[in-house]
């Protein structure tokens, strides 16, 4: 059960962290390339939070949350410099890859289509809990 801390931290680098990237996309110039944070969970002792982001266009994931990955310490100083005022101490980042839009999507396309998971449900991917 998450706090009514962790919540408040969560939406606070939710929000930061999503300007921070949509800012550095900007700034290099990447006009077809939406990056947004979908939910941001902060451990109980607040010292790791894990960032979900959805990427579209979805053709080349791995490469962009490497690059996202390999710049963590940078974004994690910003956004310092962002919440000096509201946290002590930033917790780690962790990035991963939020495919839940992808894969309702593959249900709405099964859906509509002669493939029906309900009547085959061999045909879907099984869901990674994360």
């Amino acid at each position: 059960m998450e706090t009514q801390r962790q919540r408040k931290i969560s939406t606070v680098i939710q929000k930061d962290i999503a300007d921070i990237l949509q800012g550095s996309i900007r700034a290099e110039g990447v006009n077809n390339l939406i990056i947004s944070v979908t939910k941001v969970a902060v451990t109980v002792d607040l010292s790791i939070a894990r960032v979900y982001l959805s990427i579209f266009p979805s053709s080349n994931i791995d490469s962009i949350i490497e690059g996202v990955r390999s710049n963590k310490a940078l974004i994690k100083h910003e956004l310092a410099q962002r919440t000096r005022n509201q946290l002590r101490r930033v917790p780690d980042l962790e990035f991963f890859v939020d495919d839940s839009l992808d894969y309702i999507e593959k249900i709405d396309q099964s859906l509509k289509g002669t493939d029906n998971p309900i009547l085959d449900p061999d045909l879907l991917d099984k869901r990674k809990k994360s």
